[in-house]
């Protein structure tokens, strides 16, 4: 075991620049940070570009750096899909042989139905949409009715939106944990369940939010790390997302901000094994909402905090920055992920001059890496541990 501990802080939806195969998914020309960066005015990352960032080119106010304190490349996605599950279960070894079913018109009449006969509630929507415009377009009657607001996109996803005092969020879950029964055969990654408040033009989605994932078909790094106990630390949803397995402690989290304070707690609190933190704050406000400016601020916010978080580190502590997928906002024809490659940092106490990770071709090969750390092996990736 090289390193103690090892830190993932995955950037929610920063993607690095289209797939080969992103036109496939609509998203030709899909280039998160380097269109976010672009698109604000005096965007700078002056703590990523340390750890070599700007090295991959390209990126408004994040020069390259000859030495950099960090190993830089990119990961492609080796599984077919663009969403959350995809890519977090691909980082754990886990390659999907085939997508995840979508369903662009809507969820059909069996699976409705058997969910009304289930929670007894009826339903609104029923179609891809925005998680915002459709609060707008369907909250006022659902107020009136109560029935809730069911609709997906261009993930694989089961979403339901209820105002917390209209529909109690112990009700919500309930009918979550229902949903996520009827759509296991149906190959559906996620069910999310989307509380919000307010009135009428101003609903906002509050972080009451809870995923429950289809469970992955193999053991997952994660589950193998635990086995082997080595601690895991999962912070933000990573828990939900690898449907309650492997997770030793999961610590709830309410934004970027809250996340990266949590991802501190941990730090001190556990000087051994895995801590997973996910920054979900760039998908959820802004990616999806085609929203760069925010998208711009909140890197830079993360790009501020990053020298405390390394420091906090400390020796024996392996850092590193990635991604599960993209979401480049700037991107106006959607407003869903981007089948793109994510970017790869890794560093440590001490390390003055990085060098490049070159084009891995899977998220799994950075867990792969963590996997031989600590001494297990995963069915997928290739390690570069012997490279750090």
């Amino acid at each position: 075991m090289r390193f103690r501990r090892v830190l993932i802080l995955l950037l929610d939806s920063v993607g690095a620049g289209e797939m080969p195969d992103a036109a496939a998914y609509g998203d030709a020309g899909a280039d998160t940070l380097r269109h976010v960066a672009a698109a604000c005015p005096g965007f700078a990352l002056p703590n990523l570009a340390r750890l070599g960032l700007g090295n991959l080119g390209g990126i408004a106010g994040t020069p390259p750096i000859e030495r950099p304190a960090g190993h830089w490349g990119r990961l492609g996605l080796a599984s077919p899909g663009k969403d959350t599950v995809t890519g977090h279960w691909e980082l754990a070894g886990v390659l999907l042989p085939q997508p995840f079913s979508t369903w662009p018109r809507g969820f059909n009449a069996e699976i409705l139905d058997e969910f009304t006969r289930r929670t007894g509630y009826g339903v609104l929507g029923n179609k891809a949409a925005s998680g915002t415009a459709i609060l707008d377009e369907l909250g006022p009657l659902h107020l009136a009715t109560g029935k809730l607001i069911v609709y997906t996109s261009a993930d694989s996803v089961f979403q339901i939106a209820a105002h917390e005092e209209r529909v109690p969020l112990a009700e919500l879950y309930r009918a979550c944990e229902i949903a996520r029964e009827i759509l296991d055969p149906w190959r559906v990654a996620r069910v999310i369940a989307r509380p919000f408040v307010g009135t009428p033009g101003a609903f906002k989605r509050t972080y009451n939010r809870h995923d429950y994932a289809l469970l992955p078909p193999h053991a997952t790094l994660l589950d193998l790390l635990q086995g082997a106990h080595v601690p895991v630390v999962g912070i933000g949803k990573i828990q939900n997302i690898f449907a309650d397995r492997g997770v030793d402690v999961s610590l709830h989290t309410e934004g970027n901000a809250d996340g990266i304070l949590k991802t501190h707690e941990a730090l001190a609190a556990h000087p051994d094994g895995l801590i997973f933190t996910n920054l979900v704050d760039f998908d959820m406000l802004y990616g999806h909402r085609n929203d760069p400016l925010g998208y711009g601020r909140a890197l830079m916010e993360v790009d501020a905090a990053l020298p405390a978080l390394l420091d906090a580190a400390g020796p024996d502590t392996l850092v590193t920055i990635t991604a599960d997928h993209g979401c480049d906002p700037t991107q106006t024809w959607h407003t869903d992920h981007t089948r793109e490659h994510v970017p790869l940092l890794a560093t440590y106490a001490g390390l003055t001059a990085g060098h490049a990770l070159g084009e891995r071709s899977s998220l799994a090969d950075l867990g792969q890496t963590i996997a031989e750390n600590f001494g297990v092996t995963l069915p997928a990736g290739a390690s570069f541990l012997d490279e750090l």
